[in-house]
């Protein structure tokens, strides 16, 4: 018996919202098909990204739709709206609502602040860790000369602000939440409170850091095609 085929995988990307920094996990996709969603720099609301994405979202089969990181209230969003052909939802090392509710004190100073690009040392700790290798470092580099930092500081408080729990319920397809064991950048309690607002909620911790998909590629799509499996899609 001919195997059914894979759903194509829609990956929405994190804060810098290039889709570079997926360049590291395609490879490792195997029979999956991916479509990468790319926001405008001069896209920084949700609401913005959510009409962008749902544009790019296919009509003709059935998706798979991956949030990562800064996406992930897209990816809610989307799935909330019902979509066709929609299989399932990934929310990779991701959040629902702010994932630091008790930083929300300095969004008021951020706004303040002029944009600032982090330093990379400290963007390797808080991403990477110990799984920093030059490659990535590089492609690092790469990304940020093609975000302007007025757009990094603009998406940040987009995440301050924005809480999309309210439309987890409503969402009626499978969902995994993929999370890195090691994840400096979010805290575990931001899958609690996606996991307190659903009735049934796959959880996989694989170790890694908070670019999961980058360090982990292999294991982060082996992920994915078991619970597709245990999903049935």
């Amino acid at each position: 018996m001919t195997a059914a085929p894979l759903p194509l995988l829609v990956l929405l990307p994190g804060m810098d919202g290039t889709g570079l920094m997926f360049d590291p996990f395609l490879p490792a996709l195997g029979d999956f098909e991916a479509k990468v969603v790319r926001y405008p720099v001069s896209m920084t609301a949700y609401a913005d990204c959510i009409n962008f994405a749902r544009e790019a979202l296919p009509t003709d089969r059935p998706f798979l739709l991956l949030g990562e990181s800064f996406s992930g209230p897209v990816a809610i969003a989307l799935a909330a709206e019902h979509p066709a052909g929609l299989v399932g939802l990934v929310l990779c090392v991701t959040f629902a609502k702010n994932p630091r509710p008790g930083l929300a004190w300095a969004a008021r100073i951020l706004h303040a602040l002029p944009p600032l690009t982090l330093p990379l040392p400290i963007l390797r700790r808080l991403l990477l860790g110990r799984w920093a290798t030059e490659p990535l470092l590089a492609l690092v580099r790469k990304t940020l000369a093609q975000v302007p930092p007025p757009t990094l500081k603009a998406r940040l408080l987009a995440v301050v602000a924005v809480d999309h729990t309210p439309l987890l319920p409503r969402i009626e397809v499978p969902i995994l939440a993929l999370c890195g064991r090691s994840d400096r950048l979010i805290p575990r309690s931001a899958t609690r409170t996606v996991r307190e607002h659903l009735d049934c909620l796959d959880i996989t911790t694989l170790k890694g850091p908070h670019w999961l998909l980058q360090t982990r590629p292999e294991a982060a799509i082996q992920a994915i095609k078991d619970f597709l499996k245990r999903s049935g899609g």
